[in-house]
C-alpha cells in the first residue's frame, strides 16, 4: 500500500487494487457539488472521489460505498490520515440500501463504475480487479435504481464511462425516474475521439439534454488550463 497526497493535507491510499486516473478527478469536477450536498458515491475503491471533495470544498457529508473490504479499509485510512471526519465507508452491495440509509435524502450520487460488462474483454484472475472493472455487482440498471431509492426529488446522478456506454446509461437513467440533463465528451487531443463521457442526471427532471464543451486534456503536447486546473484548484473556471 502507498500513501499519497494529493493537496491541502488530504492523503489518498492506494494498491494495485484499488488505484485512481484522470477520469475521478473529471467526475469530481463535473459534479459541481455544493457544501450543504449530502453525498453518495458508488463504488468508491480507494477512495479519491470523496477525498478530492474534502481537498476543495468538502460537502456536508459523504457516504463512500464500496462492496469490497479491502477498498474500504483503504479509505479508512485516508479518512484517518486527512481527517475527514465528513466522509463514512460503508461496505455494502450497492443493489441494497444499508441499515440506516438516507433513503430519498440524497442530494448527488457519484459513479465511476467499471467500464467492462460482464464477459467482455480480458478478465484479471484477481477477484478485486475483476470486481473492479468489469460489472459484476454494478450494471448500468443496479446504478440508477439505487440511485432513485436514495435521491431527494430533483437530486442528481452524476457518472462516466467508455462512450460505447453512453446508449445503456440513459436508457437505465429514463427507465428509474432520471432525467439525463448534462452531457460532456473528453478527449485527448483536440482531434482526438472522446475517450470518455461525463453524464449528470436529474430525478424527477424534464427532457432536455444539454451539451457541454468537449474537454479537452492536451494541446501542443501540454496540458490544458483547464486540464491543469484539475490538478491543482479542481474547478474549471465556472
Amino acid at each position: 500500500m502507498k500513501a499519497e497526497p494529493i493537496g491541502n493535507g488530504i492523503t489518498v491510499y492506494t494498491s494495485e487494487e484499488h488505484r485512481f486516473g484522470t477520469d475521478a478527478f473529471l467526475l469530481t469536477n463535473f459534479s459541481r457539488y455544493k457544501e450543504k450536498d449530502i453525498a453518495v458515491e458508488f463504488g468508491t475503491g480507494c477512495g479519491i472521489i470523496p477525498l478530492l471533495m474534502q481537498k476543495h470544498r468538502p460537502p456536508k457529508l459523504i457516504y463512500a460505498l464500496d462492496i469490497q473490504e479491502n477498498a474500504i479499509a483503504q479509505l479508512k485510512q485516508g479518512i484517518t490520515a486527512s481527517q475527514a471526519e465528513n466522509i463514512i465507508p460503508i461496505c455494502a452491495d450497492l443493489r441494497e440500501l444499508w441499515e440506516n440509509a438516507p433513503s430519498h435524502g440524497v442530494d448527488l450520487v457519484l459513479c465511476n463504475p467499471p467500464y467492462q460488462p460482464t464477459g467482455s474483454g480480458f478478465e484479471a484472475s484477481n477477484d478485486s480487479q475483476r470486481i473492479a472493472r468489469h460489472g459484476i455487482f454494478c450494471t448500468p440498471s443496479d446504478v440508477c435504481q439505487s440511485a432513485e431509492k436514495l435521491l431527494k426529488f430533483a437530486g442528481r446522478l452524476c457518472i462516466c464511462g467508455r462512450p460505447e456506454r453512453l446508449p445503456d446509461y440513459i436508457c437505465s437513467m429514463r427507465e428509474n425516474g432520471i432525467e439525463p440533463k448534462r452531457l460532456q465528451f473528453v478527449s485527448k487531443n483536440a482531434k482526438d475521439r472522446p475517450w470518455l463521457f461525463l453524464l449528470e442526471g436529474r430525478k424527477g427532471g424534464n427532457a432536455f439534454l444539454q451539451m457541454e464543451k468537449p474537454f479537452i486534456m492536451y494541446e501542443n503536447g501540454k496540458l490544458t488550463p483547464e486540464a491543469d486546473a484539475l490538478y491543482t484548484n479542481g474547478k474549471d473556471g465556472k
